[in-house]
């Protein structure tokens, strides 16, 4: 007898998070690591308006760098640097090692270079013919 899948379309972002927890769950049972810590920083003006912004996350010996984000009439002041100095430092304070994180061609990759990140994997043709920089750095203690 056999039996007919139906698979049912559901682009939300509560079915995308579902499916995240899901893989979280699975993931907890398998991995060595149960803590993992949200990392975020920001720089408001005057105002209260988000200006610089930090996120991301860690676990185990690493640092994950999801985002950063500096308005454009602030780059060149070096708030980049310092956002991304201080994540650093609160990392090794939670015994992360390495630092890793991805950034597009037209992004951050001289940035990063020039604070120590190297490029440990190239995604070419991405999406079609930019490409994805896959790039780690050792956190000296």
């Amino acid at each position: 007898m056999s039996h007919k899948t139906r698979f049912s379309l559901d682009d939300s972002d509560e079915f995308a998070n579902a499916v995240k927890q899901k893989i979280a769950e699975f993931n907890w049972q398998h991995w060595e690591v149960s803590e993992r810590l949200a990392l975020g920083l920001k720089l408001e003006n005057d105002k209260g308006q988000l200006v610089a912004g930090f996120s991301g996350r860690t676990f185990g010996n690493w640092l994950m760098i999801d985002n950063l984000w500096v308005d454009e009439s602030l780059r060149g002041q070096r708030i980049g640097q310092q956002l991304l100095t201080e994540a650093e430092s609160i990392a090794r304070t939670r015994g992360c090692q390495s630092a890793i994180l991805d950034t597009l061609n037209f992004q951050a990759k001289p940035f990063y270079q020039a604070l120590g990140y190297e490029v440990q994997w190239t995604q070419l043709a991405y999406p079609k013919t930019g490409c994805k920089y896959f790039m780690v750095k050792q956190l000296a203690r």
